[in-house]
């Protein structure tokens, strides 16, 4: 029963840390272009460095 006294306040501890890194990516707009960078890993660019 005493380990709960550590473990409650470990636990809120690390979802308030979840929580923040979740609110900063969104104030930081790290999920506004899902799509864009989804067909960029598909697309065959000129700008790729080759291996000649």
């Amino acid at each position: 029963m005493n380990v709960l006294v550590f473990l409650i306040p470990v636990s809120l501890v690390l979802g308030s840390l979840g929580l923040a890194a979740f609110l900063w990516s969104l104030r930081n707009d790290q999920y506004e272009d899902l799509e864009g960078d989804a067909w960029r890993v598909l697309s065959e660019d000129d700008d790729a460095p080759r291996d000649s």
